[in-house]
């Protein structure tokens, strides 16, 4: 098994790619140990140490590193992790547990919120999915779009940058009711 690790913009986070489907359907985010209890996948890759985040994609692992490690100094044991996972046979979660994805919202903005995501679908999430990461719709509250950023965008220098300049301009062009964007913790 060959496994490709590929750079993101956020220093702190690699991208890992074993060649082959790491979930199914949707993504799953593992901000901390605690939350990876679901995932022997998440499990192994923090049980290296200096994990402070692991994300799930379609295809690919996104693992961030504590700032007092260098990633040439974790960067093998998170590929054997990896490696090792994936030769056991056990899935990447657990009984499907873990799937992330929009946050529901019915009332008088439906409509637009529909929009929203349909525009994330679209022309967002691919994107940044390139990057290792995820941003999941969380709100709509006066204008004002509410956004989670997972994996390589949580935390990443250009976030912020993304958030505004592109995301935000986006929804703004196509949906003249947002005003804003900005982004929440989960």
């Amino acid at each position: 098994m060959f496994i490709q690790t590929e750079s993101t913009p956020n220093p702190a986070t690699l991208k890992f790619l074993p060649g082959q489907s790491v979930l199914a359907t949707g993504t799953a985010d593992f901000p901390s140990e605690a939350a990876a209890e679901s995932s022997p996948l998440a499990r192994r890759i923090f049980a290296t140490g200096d994990v402070t985040g692991v994300f799930l994609g379609p295809d690919f692992v996104t693992v961030t590193k504590s700032d007092s490690v260098e990633w040439a100094h974790i960067k093998p044991a998170i590929l054997g992790a990896v490696m090792e996972h994936f030769q056991s046979g056990l899935p990447a979660i657990e009984d499907g547990a873990g799937s992330v994805g929009h946050a529901e919202h019915t009332g008088p903005d439906e409509e637009i919120v529909n929009q929203i995501k349909d525009l994330l679908d679209t022309r967002v999430r691919p994107a940044v999915a390139q990057d290792g990461g995820d941003i999941t719709f969380h709100g709509f509250e006066r204008g004002v779009v509410y956004l989670h950023m997972q994996g390589a965008c949580a935390g990443c220098p250009s976030s912020t940058m993304t958030l505004k300049m592109g995301i935000e301009n986006l929804l703004r062009h196509y949906i003249p009711d947002v005003t804003e964007v900005r982004p929440v913790g989960v």
